[in-house]
This record gives C-alpha cells, sequence and structure tokens, in this order.
C-alpha cells in the first residue's frame, strides 16, 4: 500500500490499516521525523518508555484509543 515495498514494522502496517499518516503521528506526539520512521520501517528499534506513551496519547486523540500490544506487540 504504502512504503514503496518496504518492510514496514507492526505499527508501520497498523497505521496503513488505519489511514493514518506519519506526519499526522509526528505532530500529535511531537517526535521526529527519524523517529517516526524508525518506528514504522525498522524492524530492530524498540522505542522509550516515553515514545510508547506520546504514541498512545496521539493515537487517543486521533480517536485510536488502542492498548500498544495492538501496534507495537510488546
Amino acid at each position: 500500500m504504502f512504503g514503496l515495498g518496504k518492510k514496514r514494522t507492526k505499527f508501520g502496517r497498523w497505521l496503513d490499516r488505519q489511514g493514518i499518516k506519519q506526519i499526522e503521528i509526528e505532530k500529535k506526539a511531537n517526535l521526529g521525523r527519524a523517529t517516526v520512521s524508525r518506528l514504522c520501517n525498522d524492524t530492530d528499534y524498540r522505542p522509550k518508555y516515553e515514545t510508547v506513551l506520546k504514541i498512545k496519547k496521539a493515537l487517543k486523540q486521533l480517536g485510536h484509543d488502542v492498548p500498544p500490544d495492538d501496534y507495537f506487540g510488546m
């Protein structure tokens, strides 16, 4: 769907299914582009707890009140 054939993380695939753009997460979570890109594309990247909380809060603001297990698989 997105990413021009790049492998996506569980989070990246979840965003794609929900129709949420990475730029929306960047702005709502107040995270840098590189961090959001790593969250969506780097399967070896493990976010800090603070980052997970920012993502959860941003998704809630976007109307997606779901546990991080749904998109991070922690």
